[in-house]
């Protein structure tokens, strides 16, 4: 089964609530190519709900060109002539209906659809998903995970130009999440069909998303890959909202020429490296460096830095290490077990030549 692909924009979306006094979103520019698995990623409020909302029709954008399908404006074309299919954080089934009644429902009011096409498409969604032995079953007796996949299921079975998800995957636990992401990134692939996908969890967006969309206060910060989101952040909002665990931020001030800088911070002095100090020119002088666990380094001799293991974490097969630096804590990650004791002192260095330079307004300045 293969939908229509759907070339799908987002154009200066702006949505207002009470009278204009509450701006869910301000400014929201997105082009989602055909067939793409775009992941809307934020805090809770920042406007990727409404977003998603208004691309349905759920919602009526202040703007009146906010919404286009296939080179149309759809901002002001009723939900049901938008070919469009949303799955809900909740499944919603009709309880005193079959998993089979449940899929097929929306398809059972198209009275131009022959009984046949209704059984086909049925029977092809439950194939896909795996749910070919749960027909007969009332929604009581599923579990989430088949929950989630009956309301997949209903929404495949339309064949829809683009699939909507808002947070599909938050009711159910860890376990259960990471099987469930798969499987929509399974399902997508096979059908093809542009999706989008709302969560607040960055690791379900790193794994799940062809590109990322990451807003904040009802603006988007940035769109791109998975790579370039966690390596080539935008700003200092992107940076520090992806990571787990967050980024290590140092208040610093630039000293030197262009061609030798120095971070300075009341506990780190040390050189910028030449090939990231030429592409410094011009910056500002206070900046906050921003560094990943992974690339800050317990060092035998000497460092950037030394503190005091505080705690240390064990996550699977990495370890999280937490130093107390003159009263900053700090974040190191490594493979494997550690090689120090919660109470070293240790020296730190620091990869800067993979750190992020962020300026006062935030934005990243390489």
């Amino acid at each position: 089964m293969k939908a229509n692909g759907a070339g799908l924009q987002v154009n200066h979306l702006r949505k207002t609530f009470r009278g204009g006094s509450v701006v869910a979103c301000k400014d929201v520019n997105l082009e989602i190519e055909e067939g793409e698995l775009l992941v809307m990623l934020g805090p809770s409020g920042c406007g990727k709900t409404t977003t998603l909302r208004c691309i349905a029709g759920l919602e009526h954008p202040d703007n009146d060109d906010a919404i286009w399908i296939h080179g149309r404006n759809m901002t002001r074309v009723p939900p049901k002539d938008r070919n469009l299919a949303f799955v809900f954080q909740e499944t919603a089934m009709f309880p005193n209906l079959s998993v089979r009644r449940n899929i097929s429902f929306g398809l059972d009011m198209r009275k131009q659809l022959p009984k046949a096409e209704i059984s086909r498409r049925l029977e092809e969604a439950a194939r896909m998903l795996r749910i070919e032995t749960l027909l007969d079953r009332r929604p009581y007796e599923l579990s989430g995970g088949q929950g989630q996949r009956v309301a997949l299921g209903r929404a495949i079975v339309t064949e829809p130009n683009a699939f909507l998800l808002d947070e599909p995957l938050a009711a159910l636990d860890a376990a259960l999440r990471v099987e469930m992401r798969t499987e929509i990134k399974l399902i997508q692939r096979k059908l093809d069909t542009t999706m989008i996908f709302v969560t607040h969890d960055q690791e379900e967006a790193l794994t799940v998303g062809d590109k990322i969309a990451v807003m904040k206060d009802g603006v988007v910060q940035q769109v791109d890959t998975p790579h370039n989101i966690y390596h080539r952040p935008a700003n200092l909002f992107v940076g520090t909202f992806i990571g787990s665990p967050p980024i290590n931020r140092f208040e610093c001030t630039l000293q030197g020429s262009d061609g030798e800088l120095r971070l300075v911070s009341p506990i780190l002095d040390t050189h910028v490296p030449p090939q990231i100090a030429g592409r410094l020119h011009g910056a500002s002088r206070s900046i906050t460096l921003g560094i990943r666990p992974e690339f800050v380094q317990i060092a035998p001799d000497g460092g950037d830095l030394a503190g005091r293991v505080a705690l240390i974490e064990l996550m699977g097969s990495r370890t999280l290490i937490l130093l107390d630096c003159a009263g900053q804590e700090v974040r190191v990650l490594v493979q494997g077990d550690p090689t120090v004791r919660e109470g070293d002192r240790v020296s730190l260095a620091l990869q800067l030549e993979r750190a992020f330079y962020f300026e006062e307004s935030g934005a990243n300045l390489l």
